[in-house]
């Protein structure tokens, strides 16, 4: 499985992204968002399951959407309103297990991207 992020960048705080995550395996898998901010530990965002059902921290909870489109194999995540505090590498991840939070429950990792939000 391949997992290839795209989307990311600089934004003023307050402003939107939308991240985008194409898979080349998609339907046996739980995918989800984690973030990696600068001299911290990886943390969940956002996950679904094949369903479509979803689940988020309470730090993205109100302002992140995760969703997917099944014929195009992606998943994508809506960010809006975005603090300061959500500068990180975002990585997609995907794992056979189940919906978590925990980055640990995740074996097949995208190459990551940049968000960048100013104050």
């Amino acid at each position: 499985v391949q997992l290839v992020e795209s989307g990311g960048g600089s934004v003023q705080a307050g402003g939107s992204l939308r991240l985008s995550c194409t898979t080349s395996e998609y339907t046996y898998y739980y995918l989800a968002w984690v973030r990696q901010a600068p001299g911290k530990e990886r943390e969940g965002v956002a996950a679904i399951d094949r369903d479509g059902t979803t689940y988020y921290a309470d730090s993205a909870k109100g302002r992140f959407t995760m969703s997917k489109d099944d014929a195009k194999m992606t998943v994508y995540l809506q960010m809006n309103s975005l603090k300061p505090e959500d500068t990180a590498m975002y990585y997609c991840a995907a794992g056979p297990l189940a919906l978590s939070m925990d980055p640990g429950w995740y074996n097949i990792w995208g190459q990551g991207i940049r968000v960048t939000v100013s104050s």
